[in-house]
């Protein structure tokens, strides 16, 4: 027998790939997922366990026939219960194979089928699927998700939530199954090279000390001399390899350093000699110290004669960061790329430092990595850089990685060299995605390819819901606030729940009163008892806020408010929940406009000045003139012009305000008829809030 996977030995064995793992197990065989392989052992064990109680069971079958025909005239006695034996061998009876007794109306079986301990369901099963998994009809699952306020269909995809709270209706425990099984691998793992992540601000040097190690001239690639893409590069420090991963230092890339510090096992943190510790320094360090990435420093730009090594130390001190000069336990190289200083000291602080650690990984079994960046190439399509982390990524394998999936077409190091396969810690980049992942996605081969589409498919629809989600319009005072300072509503609903009918009476009507001609409260609903996933969707439907007076929602209202992003606010004052409202229609209002005067003038003399227009010259008789303030003109008791102050000055002085009992220049845009004896009179427009009653 050639090697089998589980799923292909279960097929021979006429069993599903549960029942063969679990009579594996059963056996004493080491646990295994589906995509495993199965030795010939195991696989001659299981079938001799299946051959020995499907003659077991044909045996006890025949014995009771005997029986039953011998005692057909006669009553039938009180039969014993089947002995466990008897059951556990019947139960194991490879399926296909079983014969289901019929059994009559009144009749029970005599055999009993047991309830799995906890069911396995995976997100964004259909309501079929469901069904079937919890051995129900699919007209119970429905009228369920109905009762729940969801309307589903046979081919409906529910989310996790929804799955759980339908199966705590049946009382059926369910566990959520992985949508790749985690592999047990056989074999010891073996030691794997360093993967390391170059880190630091922005043209500190980090390409450029990834360019002496290379011997190749990757800066002169990236756009200004400064990483645009996270690169992965393998360097060799004598015979032992050394992946260095060159994240970008500026802020656009935060998130990708992120995910570079994250798959890595050390952490360079480069500090340039000159400039010393910068922002983006810091987040680099943080970065570090959350993926609990052990640190070497390295002080770049030790040639320059502005280099203050000391201060960096220092610096970094301040962040307990401590270098072994400084009593610390942190490595620190000082290097330089012009004159090659510290670069021999770092990759063996590296290799020290990756021995202590112990790095190792299995190389057996199907490879799996993470996404570190994608692009689109002319003539090859989609590439991925992946960074194995396990098993042995080949030429030809079925993959998933994010909503995408694919089959290995070539694989090319860094050097865009086509390489056969790819062990740990070795980046490549893989020809063959369906799409573009995303960097950070996990990649993993899987058993074929319809596997890998049916995956990737489940995500790709678990991805769409979720944007779905994100875009449904939010329901709670913040949003409709917005939506009224836009003008698209013109009135806040709510569903009141109370606990008795004369608060909820009380209630309704003291928020009704709080309406305004801008903005009308109203109550679309009320009633009595706790809020329950009928008024969620009333609410979410009507797009209104749910207010409860000494109630609470129900664990399943609650879920789905929060799911359908339904805004449920309870109190236990009616005049908090009253004040609470009335403050909020407060921040919807726009506020009231008001005319307040500053002062007033009298003009007794006016200049025309070249390109400036009319100049009054006037005594302020109440109050001050400010510059910048609105301006009426008076002529015999009646209002001839209204302006703005444009300019205002006191002697030859440009001022800000001139006060009452002093003499100034006013200049008044726009105006053309000024004349001696014109009263001016100044204001101001202030918001005042509006009230609500």
């Amino acid at each position: 027998m050639g090697r089998l996977r589980v799923f292909e030995a279960a097929k021979q064995l006429n069993l599903s790939s549960e029942a063969l793992l679990a009579l594996l197990k059963e056996l004493g065989f080491p646990p295994r997922g589906y995509t495993s392989y199965i030795t010939e052992e195991e696989f001659d064990a299981a079938r001799q366990r299946l051959r020995k109680e499907k003659r077991q069971f044909k045996e006890t079958i025949k014995k009771r026939t005997q029986i039953e025909g011998t005692e057909k005239a006669a009553a039938p006695p009180n039969v014993a219960p089947p002995t466990e034996e008897t059951k556990k061998s019947a139960l194991k009876v490879p399926a296909g194979k079983r014969k289901k007794p019929r059994t009559g109306e009144g009749e029970r079986q005599t055999i009993p089928s047991p309830r799995p301990s906890a069911v396995k369901v995976t997100p964004y099963m259909t309501v079929a699927e469901l069904a079937h998994a919890f051995n129900l009809p699919v007209a119970e699952i429905i009228k369920k998700c109905l009762q729940l306020g969801l309307r589903a269909t046979l081919n409906h995809r529910l989310d996790l939530d929804t799955i759980i709270l339908i199966a705590d209706e049946f009382n059926i425990p369910v566990q959520q199954e992985e949508e790749i099984e985690t592999e047990i691998r056989r074999g010891e793992a073996k030691p794997r090279p360093p993967v390391v992540v170059v880190m630091g601000h922005v043209d500190h040097g980090k390409t450029a000390l990834l360019d002496y190690i290379r011997k190749t001239k990757v800066a002169e690639k990236e756009f200004g001399r400064i990483t645009q893409h996270m690169g992965a590069y393998v360097a060799y420090y004598g015979d032992r390899p050394i992946v260095f991963l060159d994240t970008p230092g500026h802020e656009a890339f935060t998130a990708m350093r992120a995910r570079g510090a994250q798959v890595t096992d050390i952490a360079v943190l480069v500090v340039a000699a000159d400039e010393g510790v910068m922002p983006q320094t810091l987040e680099a360090l943080d970065h570090a110290r959350a993926a609990g990435v052990p640190i070497i420093v390295c002080i770049t730009k030790s040639d320059l004669p502005t280099a203050n090594p000391d201060r960096v130390k220092s610096q970094l001190a301040n962040y307990n960061v401590r270098v072994e000069e400084y009593g610390g336990h942190t490595v620190c190289v000082e290097t330089s790329v012009v004159t090659g200083q510290g670069i021999e000291e770092l990759l063996d602080a590296i290799s020290v430092l990756a021995l202590e650690l112990d790095l190792k990984a299995p190389y057996d079994g199907p490879a799996r990595g993470v996404v570190v960046e994608a692009r689109i190439d002319r003539g090859r399509g989609n590439i991925a850089t992946v960074l194995i982390q396990e098993g042995t990524l080949r030429r030809g394998d079925p993959f998933v990685a994010g909503e995408h999936y694919g089959r290995v077409r070539d694989m090319l190091n860094e050097n865009f060299v086509s390489v056969e396969q790819a062990t740990p810690s070795i980046p490549v980049q893989v020809i063959g995605f369906s799409g573009l992942p995303e960097a950070g996605d996990r990649f993993e081969v899987v058993a074929d390819e319809r596997t890998a589409r049916e995956i990737a498919h489940r995500r790709m629809l678990a991805k769409r819901d979720r944007i779905l989600a994100a875009s449904r319009p939010k329901v709670s005072l913040e949003a409709i606030q917005e939506q009224i300072a836009k003008g698209q509503v013109k009135e806040l609903k709510i569903v009141l729940k109370t606990d008795v009918s004369g608060s909820a009476e009380a209630l309704r009507d003291a928020l009704e009163g709080l309406s305004l001609d801008e903005v009308r409260v109203r109550v679309i609903h009320s009633g009595v008892g706790p809020i329950t996933q009928n008024d969620v969707l009333l609410a979410q439907a009507s797009e209104a806020i749910i207010v409860g007076f000494h109630v609470r929602p129900l664990a399943d209202a609650r879920q789905l408010a929060e799911r359908e992003g339904v805004e449920i606010r309870t109190y236990k004052i009616i005049y908090a929940a009253i004040d609470d409202i009335r403050a909020a229609m407060l921040g919807m209002l726009e506020p009231e406009k008001k005319e307040v005067t500053i002062g007033r003038a009298e003009v007794r003399q006016v200049f025309s000045i070249p390109k400036q227009g009319l100049i009054a010259g006037s005594f302020v008789t109440e109050g001050k003139v400010v510059r910048g303030a609105s301006v009426r003109v008076i002529r015999d008791n009646r209002e001839i012009f209204s302006g703005e102050v444009i300019s205002l000055r006191r002697f030859k002085e440009d001022v800000r305000e001139v006060a009452a009992g002093y003499e100034c220049g006013i200049g008044i845009r726009d105006i053309t008829d000024l004349q001696a004896g014109d009263q001016l009179e100044f204001y101001v427009m202030e918001e005042v809030k509006r009230a609500v009653p």
